[in-house]
């Protein structure tokens, strides 16, 4: 692995002990509250000094999503209960971290809207809808959801689904201003949640499964106005862009690129769609990069080359996004395997020696332990089972391949798939118990070259082919198989000292919840089973649970208000695997709404319940179009249509599942909504770019075709 650093410049003017940041023996004393509009640089690094707000994503600017409050512990645990919950007026998935400040909680839902509630009752403040078309969903590769905002000075950022930031005033949620951060001809989306270090709003972007170019702004968070950008992948020709990424290109990047191959069309991915985190002390900024475009190498890049920076740890500087250092996870990324999950920042004895680590668990399996300074790699390990390397060479950074993990020979069983082995659900941090708590999962897929592949602009351009690893149509059979693949979720506590797990618990089924640690020696996490759970931190025992009547897979927060310690996570039925189908995930069979669940000690309330979700009747018949047709609908299909309405035409229940739906009943009516665009208003638009008359009715036959097999046993 070639890493490169350049000096660190003197100490940034928000510099802070390390203590301040990692946790230390004796606890900081106590400051005054604030209010939204005294929210900075300085109230974010002394965060511990003020334990009972939540600044950041992350809590801190280490983004360790741990609370020193403890009021709440595992002697009293079992007195926690639900104190209020309110809906977000959603049907679509939940991945909100609230932040909370002077008695309000800010918390976003799918299609990027804002809310402001009252954090003691529940009550809504104020909601501010950015009025996404809706037409832009179909770009939103894994549902239309949103992290979170950022507060600064008195004003909240968002990045919508259509690729703009939104700085909003925090008291009425009245727009103060608004940039495109995109190009929006493209199928860029944003879902991660802004970041602010001195005084600069920080967003990515998303869309590297459908061809984009990459990269992180950073803009003036009182006027909007753009300070820095630098890309994470080089433009067409290799030439410079005003950026503040091109010297790095010229002098490392450009080469690792092939001068020809699929990424010129594309743009070569590399979105910086969700992690992030600041150093104040060495004044360095840490962003995670995403996967290639397609992500199979042999068409992106054909000669090969390591690709920089996809699937890579980037250090830059706040200021102007000076080029620091990088680490790459995964050289020439062929998998999908983004290094754009959770990054921590702690100081850990290691060897007799203090030293200041940046800490990752990305998609490909391997934990890794770096220098923050400098980029050294410290240790590699897997966290989860992995088959497409055997190992981390330590002394060159890069991985031990195994015997045709690239697929370039024939199809490849591999763990973990394109989901990883831990993708955006954000992990946890203890100072008390020198813990990582990862939500991990074992999901495998089988990797294929797609030998006919063409750019498709706007749509899926993988470079890869679903139908070898195509679930059964059979339900029965669909569960053994995930049943032989060991699909399934843990909750992994890592010692990233001695390298290895402390403990693990198991879930049935993978995609469970982000992950809070507190000082009351507790962790939270919440199922896809519609569970919220706390564990012993030092043992992994169940301690507490609780219903949260639907997924709670965001990640948790806690706060402290009139001397009650809150614990409070966002809830809803959506994502990524749920729009993939039925993995076994025990669906909730209710009408899907997005909400804040909220418990403190003592509390009693309870959660709505609602109606059943009703199905339409199957259309009438036994078998509509020959073998060969309905095997040609299920080859569109899966290169089309699966990624949101599910393996095996299986809905999850994000999206009506078209096994009974009434479109596919008649001709006419499919191919308004397929080809005609019926339906964009609700994010399904026209597919007549990639589909000719005699797919879409393909593709209706084998949709029937799969409504007919599963009607009797539904």
């Amino acid at each position: 692995m070639r890493i490169q650093s350049v000096a660190v410049a003197a100490l940034g003017a928000i510099a802070l002990s390390a203590c301040t940041e990692q946790g230390a023996d004796t606890a900081p004393p106590a400051l005054e509250p604030i209010t939204a509009a005294q929210v900075d640089g300085e109230a974010i690094g002394a965060a511990d000094q003020r334990p009972g707000v939540w600044l950041s994503h992350g809590r801190t600017y280490s983004e360790q999503r741990f609370s020193p409050l403890e009021q709440v512990n595992a002697s009293n645990i079992s007195q926690l209960g639900l104190t209020w919950t309110e809906e977000l007026d959603t049907m679509r998935g939940m991945e909100s971290t609230p932040i909370v400040v002077d008695g309000v909680m800010y918390v976003t839902s799918a299609w990027s809207v804002v809310y402001a509630l009252d954090a003691r009752t529940g009550e809504r403040l104020w909601k501010f809808d950015p009025e996404v078309n809706k037409a832009r969903g179909v770009y939103a590769c894994c549902d239309v959801v949103n992290r979170g905002v950022a507060i600064w000075n008195g004003k909240l950022f968002v990045g919508t689904i259509d690729g703009r930031l939104i700085a909003l005033d925090a008291a009425s949620g009245a727009p103060v201003w608004e940039t495109v951060t995109v190009d929006q001809s493209r199928p860029y989306t944003i879902t991660g949640a802004p970041r602010v270090v001195k005084g600069k709003v920080l967003i990515g972007n998303g869309g590297a499964e459908l061809g984009v170019r990459g990269y992180v702004t950073a803009y003036d968070a009182e006027t909007g106005e753009q300070a820095w950008r630098f890309f994470t992948t080089p433009n067409a020709d290799k030439q410079p862009d005003g950026a503040a990424s091109d010297a790095v290109f010229a002098e490392l990047a450009n080469e690792t690129w092939d001068d020809e191959g699929a990424w010129r069309d594309t743009g070569g991915g590399g979105t910086a769609w969700d992690a992030m985190a600041y150093d104040p002390e060495l004044d360095i900024l840490y962003i995670g990069v995403g996967n290639g475009t397609p992500w199979n190498r042999r068409l992106r890049s054909p000669s090969g080359g390591d690709n920089l920076f996809l699937s890579s740890i980037l250090a830059l500087k706040p200021d102007t996004g000076e080029y620091v250092w990088h680490y790459q996870t995964t050289p020439g990324e062929t998998w999908d395997y983004t290094a754009t999950q959770h990054i921590i920042l702690a100081d850990l004895e290691i060897d007799g020696a203090t030293r200041k680590v940046a800490m990752q668990a990305p998609k490909n399996g391997f934990f890794y332990v770096l220098d923050r300074a400098t980029g050294e790699l410290l240790s590699g390990d897997m966290y989860q089972p992995v088959t497409w390397a055997s190992g981390i060479d330590t002394a060159t950074g890069r991985p031990i391949e195994t015997t045709n993990a690239r697929y370039d020979a024939e199809p490849q069983l591999t763990y973990p798939g394109p989901l990883g082995s831990h993708n955006w659900h954000p992990m946890a941090f203890s100072p008390d118990t020198g813990l990582v708590y990862i939500p991990a999962h074992t999901l495998p897929a089988i990797y294929a070259d797609d030998e006919t592949f063409t750019y498709r602009p706007g749509f899926w351009n993988t470079g890869t082919s679903s139908l070898p690893g195509a679930l059964p149509g059979d339900r029965d059979e669909r569960m053994q198989v995930v049943k032989d693949l060991n699909i399934s979720g843990q909750l992994v506590a890592w010692d990233p000292v001695a390298k290895a797990p402390r403990w693990t618990v198991d879930y049935p089924s993978p995609w469970n919840g982000g992950v809070l640690a507190t000082a009351g020696n507790l962790v939270f996490q919440g199922g896809i089973d519609a569970k919220f759970r706390a564990y012993n931190a030092e043992t992994g025992d169940t301690v507490w649970e609780s219903s949260a009547m639907y997924p709670a897979l965001s990640g948790p927060v806690s706060y402290e208000l009139d001397g009650e310690q809150y614990i409070a996570v966002t809830a809803g039925w959506g994502t990524v695997l749920p729009l993939l189908g039925d993995f076994g995930i025990p669906a909730t069979g209710l009408q899907e709404r997005g909400m804040v669940l909220v418990f403190k000690l003592g509390g009693t309330a309870e959660i709505e319940e609602y109606e059943a979700f009703p199905m339409e009747n199957v259309p009438a018949g036994d078998q509509f179009g020959s073998e060969q047709v309905i095997a040609r609908g299920k080859e569109v299909y899966y290169a089309n249509c699966m990624v949101c309405h599910g393996e095996a035409v299986v809905s999850g229940g994000v999206i009506q599942d078209l096994r009974w739906a009434q479109a596919p009943g008649s001709k006419e009516d499919f191919a308004e909504v397929v080809l005609n665009g019926r339906y964009e208003s609700a994010g399904m638009v026209s597919f007549a770019d990639v589909m000719t008359e005699d797919d879409a009715e393909a593709v209706r036959a084998y949709i029937l075709q799969r409504a007919h097999e599963d009607a009797d046993p539904q």
